[in-house]
């Protein structure tokens, strides 16, 4: 009996650790007791403490456990709801639930191979032609790969994303691998990447446009206050070769 206890805890403990969503305990001096993988990425956008106040927050006035729905945003991340629970003072955990990446309609694995760097260098010229005194600001991941893209649709759907930024003094790109997170498509699994463009002043007439082109280059997009952000499956450049 003791063996099947045993043999269980570590299943359980196993399960929690490669769960999609990120789940953290904290001990009674409020450090991390514990962790998953999926919070060790979170952390990395969120300091422990933050996290610590959103738990006591939403504590269940006694003891136990409870789920509430809200939004929040940590970086890349997106969270529709957290379950915080404890049975005692020592320790207080919570769980946080990804919201779902948007599904796309297809993944197209022979596209053409391209250096995104240099895309997007391409499209923030292209921006400057017409509006010399914007500053441009550019946070790229130097790791990033070559990858297979619709390039024609890609740098439409660039060009009308800063487009919507020509009002702006500054505008700042950001290229990341979204850590964690992927789409299946076809039983594959490809990685997330997500290039984040903002400006103090974003033309907001023109997101319905910018989600319709989105579409054609096998992309999506979200809005947040005055920042874009484009995601989009990563496919290998050796993909199909």
């Amino acid at each position: 009996m003791k063996a099947n206890t045993e043999l269980e805890m570590t299943f359980n403990e196993a399960w929690i650790e490669y769960d999609y969503n990120p789940f953290i305990t904290f001990d009674t001096d409020e450090k991390v007791k514990s962790l998953n993988q999926e919070a060790q990425y979170l952390l990395g956008e969120v300091s422990p403490k933050k996290i610590f106040e959103l738990a006591k927050t939403y504590a269940s006035m006694s003891y136990g456990f409870k789920t509430t729905i809200l939004d929040l945003n940590f970086g890349p991340y997106t969270f529709y709801a957290i379950t915080v629970g404890y049975l005692d003072e020592s320790e207080i955990g919570i769980k946080l639930y990804k919201k779902a990446a948007k599904k796309l309609s297809s993944i197209d694995e022979y596209g053409e191979i391209v250096n995104l760097y240099s895309l997007l260098d391409l499209c923030i010229s292209a921006s400057s032609a017409s509006r010399s005194h914007i500053k441009h600001t550019k946070v790229f991941d130097p790791t990033f790969p070559e990858i297979r893209l619709k390039i024609e649709d890609f740098t439409r759907l660039l060009n009308k994303i800063y487009s919507s930024y020509l009002e702006s003094d500054t505008i700042t790109s950001k290229l990341m691998l979204n850590t964690g997170e992927y789409i299946k498509f076809d039983n594959k699994k490809y990685p997330i990447f997500s290039i984040y463009i903002t400006g103090e002043r974003r033309d907001k007439k023109l997101a319905s446009n910018i989600e319709e082109i989105s579409q054609q280059a096998n992309s999506f997009v979200q809005f947040k206050d005055n920042t874009t952000i484009l995601s989009s499956a990563l496919v290998s450049g050796e993909t199909g070769q």
